[in-house]
């Protein structure tokens, strides 16, 4: 019942001042509502980045080539790096934990139909990419191991090369032309839109599927071969590369990094060359769990100067209240207050400013979804020029709430309300009664 008195009491005191206690209420609120936010875009950004990664698939080994520095290439001659067909069958044959291993090969060609040109990459590989690499069929049928086998001239066209090439009709059956190698390609296949991966971290490139051709890498093998030459001025330079990249799956993922050593191991005749790097997706997932980690104990650091700040407002309206209230605090101990409830009437008030800075700023960190998604296509309807100069994370990562974070937020509000409201509620009761009541 006395509790209820003093809550009373508290709360008519904050109402007889109601702008200075609003902006008290909204240190706190903005400093929980930082919070919340902060945390939500963090873990946005994190749950982003780990799909991408895992779009990879934990139970992958990647094995990459990689162009040399220019010192340790040929300036007038063809030079070979990178991967070999004889080390994809050494690395299947040998290592026992690998399950099944994919030779993939990439060149950057222009592709022709009737009158229309569009420049892609041009890639050869086996009937197990379109899994890999999470590509979906939507006409006709991907690469199979039988064309693979005869070095048939089938190819699939990537979504965006499809409409570029055949926008009124259906390509499935119509030649693809490539003028550099003079080469026709049957159509047999359409696959559906699939969003580029993004770069992560310094392992791996990102990678745009949107202007691909896929043909069987025997075919790619027998018709256009592995080295590739450039003139210029009378001079030549050419490199000799017969393997982009091989991806290996395992059979679980604790005999990832056991396989992925014993890769390393094989392919140690390359460190020389520094011309072939082995991406473990494993591993990176353990690292943006890490990173994501101390990603969230930044910024909810940030996120805490702002409660923090708050905290600093409440004791500066509650020492001010203090000084007015001087009089009143000696007439309430003149009646028989004991310091004990001097103390309760003010650590009350600030609870109270404390708790409802806590809850509004906890509805304002719940709405923290929509009015990003809201700004966000607001942007893009007003001003789409600067919506598509923005990167990709700020185009495409949507916030999502951490549901710790809400507790954590209204609790730590509530300790730095009472703990920065303990000193002037001390000093309140501390007052000599006698010289109080003399106050003016």
């Amino acid at each position: 019942m006395l509790w209820l008195r003093t809550l009373k009491l508290g709360i008519k005191s904050l109402w007889l001042h109601p702008l200075r206690s609003l902006l008290t209420v909204l240190g706190i609120f903005i400093g929980v509502a930082s919070v919340i936010w902060l945390l939500a875009i963090s873990e946005g950004i994190s749950i982003e980045a780990r799909r991408q990664i895992e779009s990879l698939g934990a139970d992958t080994i990647m094995i990459r080539s990689i162009k040399p520095p220019s010192e340790k290439m040929n300036v007038s001659g063809v030079t070979p790096y990178g991967l070999t067909r004889d080390e994809f069958d050494m690395l299947r044959s040998t290592i026992p934990t690998i399950r099944s291993a994919i030779p993939i090969r990439e060149i950057r060609r222009q592709f022709q139909y009737q009158d229309r040109l569009v420049d892609g990459r041009l890639v050869g590989c086996t009937p197990e990419y379109a899994e890999v690499t999470r590509l979906t069929i939507d006409r006709g049928h991907f690469i199979s191991d039988a064309e693979n086998f005869r070095r048939d001239t089938s190819c699939v066209l990537a979504a965006r090369v499809a409409d570029r090439l055949f926008p009124y009709g259906d390509p499935i059956g119509k030649r693809v032309y490539i003028p550099e190698h003079k080469d026709y390609y049957t159509v047999v296949g359409v696959l559906k839109h699939r969003n580029a991966s993004a770069a992560i971290g310094g392992s791996l490139d990102s990678q745009d599927f949107s202007n691909d051709i896929y043909i069987p890498i025997k075919t790619l093998q027998q018709r256009i071969g592995d080295t590739v030459v450039r003139r210029s001025g009378g001079t030549f330079e050419g490199e000799m590369l017969e393997l982009n990249q091989i991806t290996v799956r395992v059979g679980s993922t604790e005999e990832v990094k056991i396989t992925a050593a014993l890769i390393e191991d094989a392919l140690k005749d390359h460190e020389e060359m520094e011309d072939v790097a082995v991406v473990v997706p494993l591993e990176l997932l353990e690292q943006a769990e890490t990173t994501r980690l101390m990603f969230m104990v930044f910024m909810g650091l940030v996120a805490a100067i702002s409660l923090l700040v708050g905290g600093i407002g409440i004791m500066n309206i509650m020492l001010a209240t203090v000084t007015e209230r001087t009089r009143e605090i000696g007439i309430r101990r003149a009646l028989g207050a004991k310091q004990k409830d001097i103390v309760s009437q003010f650590l009350v008030e600030t609870a109270v400013l404390s708790v409802v800075g806590g809850v509004t700023g906890i509805l304002a960190g719940v709405f923290c979804k929509p009015a990003i998604v809201w700004a966000r296509e607001f942007v893009a309807t007003t001003y789409p020029d600067t919506m598509a100069s923005l990167p990709d994370v700020v185009r495409n990562v949507t916030p999502s709430i951490v549901p710790e974070s809400i507790p954590i937020a209204f609790g730590i509000s509530l300790f730095v309300g009472i703990i920065f409201g303990l000193y002037p509620a001390i000093r309140a009761a501390q007052m000599n009664p006698i010289e109080a009541l003399r106050h003016e």
